[in-house]
């Protein structure tokens, strides 16, 4: 059956029944099964839209986190928050398209030292200067940097960041390890500097600016994002939604950036951040999007991941988006989860048309 459009800025989800949306009626039933089992680990909740409709919604119980504060164990619902950890940095991406357009930020080809005047000291060294604004969007720095240990360690890179006295500088003044633009290093201090231009740009924090230009937008006004000592919102990890509004986020990306017959972020925005623009060990990485295999109309899937098992997943031809909590922090095979639930659940049970 055709499916009704979905306008990200109701008050509430279009609805769907999973047969209508063409996935077998049993999935409900086989991802309890699945958690009752214990298949799931500290599986928190799984959202499934298609078509512009909601078509499962699954919430669990388990052990949480407030970014490294334990919160016990908690019984998740429509109305409970959760860490996006780094699905915050996509969301950070879809902000800075949305900067750029407005005049607000700087061109991606632009020299990145150059947009920190107060650090000129740092651009004695040539291949310092030539990294530009892209190179942090698609994290090809070429500096050195490691989140390789536990987000609780002080020797992680972005734990390390957050402890120093100036957390520009300290992404910025990382030793050169390769030339800027040739080699992908995952780094949560390019999504720092990036958040900072935004800032300056727009004369708003970080959060402001993503409420008045975007979550506010798509109706979604119930938050919390994470500052650090320095009183800065974390934009590497810090944003806390409900499930249902990181969903929210994912089909505005569906709908080419429209909601509401509003264009919130640019079409060529998105088209530009889901272009592989970097080799990220397997996948293709973009501007701050994660991007499965190339397919005839661009890739597969594009996607955006958080420490311990939270995973945004968008699929334009399906039509489909997935959203899975879990909170399996700081472990070395926390994405296999995320990965189970979408692969061994949930594709499966599209229904062949």
């Amino acid at each position: 059956m055709a499916l009704t459009p979905f306008a990200c800025s109701a008050a509430d989800w279009p609805r769907a029944t999973l047969e209508e949306a063409g996935l077998a009626p049993g999935l409900a039933g086989s991802l309890d099964t699945a958690v009752r089992e214990g298949r799931f680990e500290n599986l928190h909740a799984v959202l499934v839209a298609r078509g512009g409709r909601l078509v499962l919604e699954r919430y669990y119980e388990g052990e949480d986190e407030l970014w490294g504060q334990p919160l016990g164990r908690v019984a998740f619902g429509p109305a409970t928050l959760h860490d996006l950890r780094s699905v915050t940095k996509s969301v950070v991406g879809l902000l800075y398209g949305i900067a750029l357009a407005e005049g607000a930020a700087p061109p991606v080809e632009a020299p990145l030292l150059d947009q920190f005047p107060e650090y000129a000291d740092l651009a004695a060294e040539p291949e310092r200067g030539r990294m530009t604004v892209r190179d942090a969007l698609a994290m090809t720095l070429g500096t050195a940097w490691d989140e390789s240990l536990s987000y609780a360690d002080p020797r992680n890179s972005e734990h390390a960041m957050e402890l120093a006295p100036d957390r520009v500088r300290y992404v910025l003044e990382q030793p050169v390890v390769a030339e800027p633009g040739s080699r992908w290093i995952y780094n949560g201090g390019a999504t720092a500097l990036l958040a900072r231009l935004i800032e300056r740009g727009s004369g708003r924090t970080l959060r402001a600016f993503a409420e008045d230009r975007l979550l506010g937008l798509l109706g979604i006004r119930t938050l919390e994002w994470v500052r650090g000592a320095d009183g800065a919102h974390l934009a590497a990890s810090g944003l806390r939604l409900r499930p249902r509004d990181l969903a929210r986020l994912g089909q505005l990306v569906l709908d080419g950036g429209s909601a509401g017959g509003r264009q919130i972020v640019p079409r060529a925005w998105l088209a530009e951040s889901f272009r592989p623009h970097a080799d990220a060990g397997g996948l293709a990485y973009g501007y701050h999007w994660w991007l499965g295999p190339a397919g005839p109309g661009g890739p597969l899937w594009v996607a955006a991941f958080g420490n311990g098992g939270q995973r945004l997943y968008i699929n334009p031809a399906l039509d489909l988006l997935v959203v899975v909590t879990a909170g399996n922090y700081n472990r070395p095979n926390d994405w296999k989860l995320p990965v189970a639930v979408i692969t061994e659940m949930v594709l499966p049970a599209l229904k062949r048309r």
